[in-house]
């Protein structure tokens, strides 16, 4: 048995009892082939709900601090991510985002799901801000199809990504996946600035309609800033 059953063996059965999720839509992620999830990012249990939601193994770009902890938390967190598909990347570094979109494609290239978040960050407030075009330039430079998704109530479970989780009596989370997005009509066309624009701005407009979450169009770092 690989690591990420394992995981999902042991945690999925708890993930269901301590948040009781509501799982949406899941049978409209493709069962072979290179797909993208693309959603929201409210909290940071968001990247621990989502590989034990899905049938597929989904791999997703996360901070190297969270594989290197030298602690019993830490190499308990570098387990569980690590196995359950997070790729470790030095997103501070000057060539942090060049790195994460090669290792995206990589992944679809093996014809696996990769997970992203538009926003390139977690929310700080609960709306949904601006996405970033890279999730436009992988969809456009491997042809996979992107599946929109939301997570719903997590912020309330864990507010700002602080602390435990604390599951409240009838507080439920939710996951919806909306239909795939198929981006082919613009083969060639990733360098395209008014097109990467355009599709990123069409998987966040399904991704809103889907979360049901005011939209901002800011850059959540932006906001963060302020």
């Amino acid at each position: 048995m690989s690591r990420f059953r394992l995981i999902k063996a042991l945690l999925g059965p708890l993930l269901r009892l301590l948040l009781r999720p509501q799982v949406e839509g899941a049978e409209r992620i493709p069962a072979h082939g290179p797909v993208i999830l693309a959603g929201n990012h409210l909290t940071f249990i968001d990247s621990m709900v989502l590989p034990l939601v899905t049938r597929r193994q989904v791999f997703f770009i996360g901070k190297d601090e969270y594989v290197t902890g030298r602690t019993l938390k830490g190499r308990l967190m570098a387990w569980f991510f690590t196995g359950v598909g997070m790729i470790p990347v030095d997103r501070d570094g000057g060539r942090g985002g060049v790195a994460a979109l090669m290792t995206g494609r990589r992944i679809l290239d093996e014809g696996q799901v990769f997970g992203i978040y538009p926003e390139g960050t977690r929310s700080p407030d609960g709306r949904l801000y601006r996405g970033r075009t890279g999730i436009a330039r992988l969809a456009l430079m491997t042809g996979a199809p992107v599946v929109p998704f939301a997570m719903i109530g997590t912020r309330e479970i864990q507010p700002d990504g602080k602390g435990i989780p604390r599951p409240a009596p009838g507080r439920r989370i939710g996951v919806r996946f909306g239909d795939p997005l198929d981006f082919t009509r613009y083969e060639g066309m990733d360098r395209d600035r008014y097109v990467l624009r355009a599709v990123t701005d069409e998987v966040m407009s399904e991704v809103m309609c889907l979360s049901g979450q005011e939209y901002v169009d800011i850059y959540a770092t932006k906001a963060k800033a302020a």
